[in-house]
């Protein structure tokens, strides 16, 4: 059963003041008018607080459907190495003890997904993705900070002059309730994400191994791997398009990672129509430079503390930090796809491969080669970023340079050889 959920925006006067007002709010307090959520009730609003004409006019615009899922944000409170302040994951307790330098600590706010859609207009029946922020006796004051600085970022990126990124998530509108929930929509473009098609594809390995090695012919076998490298370059390609699209508009991510990208497809032979989306936008980061002169926020206080001890003081010097950080949260994704979907399930996960990556080979990425060599279970892996005579390996370690001011940019990483397809002719 569907509920009637309002929407918080009707004043086409307010359009102009909206990413100014949130961008200057210090406080983060939320923009969006109140409601009442109730199962067995309909939904009333309250007092509109601030609108905008390019989101969502009507009261009764959305209807909310089945909760499909939660996560949480894991926080690394202390680290040595390379590892990035905040990464969003979808929340695995059982995975905690798998870092033995890093501490992490599950963060205390807890997100919650609805399916729902467009109830009226000329969008009506377009289906949404509801994301859920707790009010602040749940998820306290930090919870209302994530949720305005989310939807503080896309209003900036969707307001640009060069038009609307087709690899970053669109926000469509939201509320907040009685309670204090922020609720954010976003149009529905996928339920799947790249962790969840890495982890699906290395159980299609673990289950044909099972069947035995002669399952597949040789052709096959070969053809699996053909479409499997495509399709892991265009997830990447479309990525590393959306990140570039946030530093051109001076904006960081600061979450990256596999589940942050929402794909419309995970069929291999689908993917000539393959639209990864970047989302998870609560810990972007306005690097603007009159915003990094000012001071510095709540959420990006670990970026900062990270950018000073690596030298960057002045505020050029940590917005070059800030996008090579990215750049590197983004190279630990290029080294997660391109060994778990090629690996059988268990072999290795993202926490196991940063850790191998980080603290055992010290981002010498010719030794970790040397390493997976000696591993049959890591070979089509090896095989994979041995295309273009390493054309992967050398790629992989530029983004993961130890030194931040050798690392590309985001458009240097696309126009490289191995992101071309150029190894795959």
């Amino acid at each position: 059963m569907l509920l009637a959920a309002p929407d918080c925006f009707s004043s086409s006067a307010a359009s102009s003041t909206l990413s100014s007002s949130l961008s200057h709010n210090r406080k983060f307090s939320f923009l969006f008018s109140k409601a009442s959520v109730s199962i067995n009730s309909p939904i009333r609003t309250r007092s509109i607080r601030l609108c905008t004409a390019s989101l969502i006019t009507n009261p009764d615009s959305f209807e909310v459907g089945k909760l499909i899922g939660s996560y949480g944000f894991m926080n690394v409170t202390s680290y040595s190495g390379f590892q990035s302040g905040m990464d969003m994951e979808f929340s695995s307790p059982g995975n905690m003890g798998q870092l033995k330098v890093q501490d992490v600590g599950e963060g205390g706010v807890k997100i919650r997904l609805y399916e729902g859609r467009i109830a009226l207009g000329s969008l009506k029946g377009t289906p949404v993705m509801f994301k859920v922020y707790p009010g602040q006796r749940a998820g306290g004051v930090e919870a209302d900070m994530m949720a305005a600085n989310e939807l503080n970022a896309h209003a900036v990126l969707q307001s640009s002059s060069k038009g609307i990124c087709q690899n970053v998530v669109i926000l469509v509108g939201g509320f907040e309730t009685k309670t204090g929930e922020q609720w954010l929509a976003f149009r529905n473009d996928g339920k799947y994400s790249a962790a969840d098609y890495a982890k699906i594809m290395s159980e299609r390995i673990s289950k044909s191994r099972s069947m035995g090695e002669n399952s597949w012919n040789r052709f096959e076998l070969g053809q699996t791997i053909k479409l499997r490298r495509y399709f892991v370059i265009k997830l990447l390609r479309g990525a590393i398009s959306g990140l570039a699209y946030m530093h051109d508009h001076d904006r960081l991510h600061q979450s990256l990672g596999p589940s942050s990208i929402v794909l419309n497809t995970i069929v291999e032979k689908d993917a000539a129509y393959l639209v990864p989306r970047l989302r998870d936008l609560a810990f972007s980061v306005d690097i603007r430079m009159s915003c990094l002169e000012e001071g510095l926020g709540t959420l990006s206080e670990g970026l900062w503390r990270r950018a000073i001890a690596a030298g960057a003081f002045t505020p050029m010097e940590k917005r070059a930090f800030g996008i090579a950080d990215d750049i590197y949260e983004a190279g630990l994704l290029f080294a997660y796809l391109a060994f778990v979907p090629f690996c059988e399930a268990g072999i290795i996960d993202s926490l196991s491969l940063q850790r191998l990556l980080e603290n055992t080979f010290q981002l010498d990425l010719e030794a970790v080669r040397e390493y997976c060599l000696a591993d049959d279970k890591l070979e089509e892996a090896v095989k994979f970023l041995d295309l273009g005579d390493r054309a992967g390996w050398q790629l992989l370690q530029a983004m993961l340079d130890s030194d931040f001011r050798k690392r590309p940019i985001a458009e240097a990483v696309l126009n490289h050889r191995f992101l071309t397809g150029a190894v795959l002719e």
